[in-house]
């Protein structure tokens, strides 16, 4: 297929798409574990520096849950997480097009076959966690509407976060059961190495035997920055694909004490 379908599809294309994406609402709680497991085996790979194949393929895996699909992308191979039929998915995917998975025209596609909306592409960073405490005073507990901690309410499980003066730190179960971090320096203190302290803060607040997981904005340098200087290692790119309801503004499920 020379190019994408999102826009040459009618009404009855997208009625007749609509049906073969109907796999995930027959996955049993087994079947939606093993998927779990396929995925997380792919996520721990790339973790200890085992990648997918850099042969220009693509890998359709069923997504780990209801709520987490996504595409991640490696070196010359993608890794698509959706209920979507695999042979429809593949089908919109031109060959030979390294970056085709990660395009505007086939995600756009994906999402509007799924009634989903894709997030930004995001940088995919990993790193071990660290032994004893964090190097800054951090005090358990922060306020549940902060606009970062709301977010990851609708993302991830467990959510639990640490405020420190002049920002917050957070860890939660994401995609795969991963544990992932994410970090919000106030906007009076940016530029000070708090954001690097905050990202070496969350290796130690990690428990061990799992490695930690973050996904950063690639136009957002000083992010980039602070993750890169506290010991994370860039491994790919990761897009989710977020349901309606996890849309910013809608409730998000309680944050752990």
């Amino acid at each position: 297929m020379g190019q994408f379908m999102g826009d040459r599809l009618g009404a009855g294309d997208r009625l007749g798409a609509a049906d073969r994406l109907g796999a995930g609402d027959r996955l049993g709680a087994a079947d939606r574990l093993a998927a779990g497991d396929r995925l997380a085996a792919v996520l721990k790979d790339a973790a200890a520096g085992r990648f997918p194949p850099a042969d220009g393929g693509v890998t359709v895996l069923p997504q780990p849950s209801p709520r987490d699909a996504g595409v991640l992308g490696f070196t010359a191979h993608a890794v698509i997480f959706t209920d979507a039929d695999p042979d429809w998915v593949t089908g919109q995917l031109p060959p030979g097009e390294l970056g085709a998975s990660l395009s505007s025209a086939f995600l756009q596609t994906l999402c509007g076959a799924t009634g989903r909306v894709a997030g930004s592409i995001d940088m995919l960073c990993v790193a071990e966690p660290l032994d004893g405490p964090p190097p800054i005073a951090l005090t358990p507990g922060a306020d549940a509407w902060h606009p970062r901690i709301e977010r990851a309410l609708g993302f991830r499980d467990g959510v639990r976060a640490w405020r420190a003066d002049g920002g917050v730190v957070l860890l939660g179960r994401g995609v795969a059961g991963r544990w992932e971090t994410a970090i919000e320096v106030d906007q009076d203190r940016r530029e000070r190495g708090l954001g690097r302290a905050l990202a070496r803060a969350a290796r130690h607040l990690a428990p061990g035997g799992e490695p930690l997981w973050a996904q950063i904005a690639p136009a957002n340098a000083a992010s980039v920055r602070a993750f890169l200087a506290a010991g994370f290692a860039p491994v790919g790119a990761e897009v989710l694909l977020a349901a309606a309801d996890a849309a910013p503004g809608k409730a998000k499920p309680a944050m752990r004490p």
